[in-house]
């Protein structure tokens, strides 16, 4: 199949063009450093000619709410559009678990937007709602900083390896569309405070962690379950314990 890969040059995107590749499909990157402008909807009709599958998992440059509205918004317009123009069968979208629970977020809230657009689309879909990746742990932290002090909520998280995010969103894109959701997540809940400590303390990192329940996540206070998944959730084997060594904290 031809599957184009929006946002194929980025940390899921790049992994995502090369597991596809290595099961025989013709995956084609797409990208503003490609040509292909989903904003501006600059070389999506070229890109997406003799297209079977479109893979959206770009990223919205500012996470300011205006922007990361306007981008959300405008780039998935443009996207289902262009799709439609070229009979595309199947648009997959990332998205992030516990997006319907986080609407205090202006980021969310324009997530929340991109999924209605594909939904009510009427085009065949598949929205894959992921937990947060291992990679950004660091940001995570650097968020929640003042001085130095870590301060965050106990709520638990179930992180994963961007490499299984990839692998999960590509065994989708191959599949038929399920005009719905699926859930991806890591193998264990952990709580968030506790995630941050391991990953700082493997670094060594002077920061401390202080356990406060009501502190914000990207602005949004948090019930002890808003960030997992759901029961059903395809859930991925590498342990946050066992990634670290190898990759260490961004």
């Amino acid at each position: 199949m031809k599957i184009v890969v929006i946002g194929g040059t980025g940390l899921i995107g790049s992994k995502l063009v090369g597991k596809l590749r290595e099961h025989g499909h013709e995956a084609v990157p797409a990208a503003p450093n490609t040509g292909v402008d989903t904003l501006t909807g600059e070389g999506l009709d070229e890109v997406l000619a003799g297209a079977d599958v479109v893979v959206d998992v770009s990223n919205s440059p500012s996470f300011a709410d205006d922007p990361v509205m306007e981008f959300f918004r405008t780039s998935t317009t443009n996207l289902l559009a262009a799709e439609a123009k070229a009979g595309v069968g199947h648009h997959v979208a990332l998205s992030v678990v516990g997006t319907d629970r986080l609407g205090d977020s202006g980021y969310f809230r324009a997530k929340q937007v991109q999924e209605k657009l594909i939904e009510d689309a009427g085009r065949p879909y598949s929205i894959v709602h992921a937990t947060q990746f291992f990679e950004f742990v660091g940001s995570l932290a650097d968020e929640a900083t003042h001085g130095d002090t870590v301060r965050l909520s106990d709520a638990l998280i179930q992180p994963m390896a961007s490499e299984d995010v990839a692998s999960a969103v590509a065994r989708v894109a191959v599949g038929a569309p399920v005009n719905g959701m699926v859930e991806i997540g890591g193998p264990e809940p952990l709580g968030l405070d506790e995630l941050i400590r391991t990953a700082l303390t493997y670094r060594g990192d002077p920061r401390t962690v202080v356990t406060d329940p009501e502190a914000l996540y990207w602005g949004v206070r948090l019930e002890k379950d808003t960030l997992l998944p759901g029961e059903g959730a395809q859930l991925a084997a590498t342990r946050f314990e066992d990634w670290l060594p190898l990759n260490g904290v961004r």
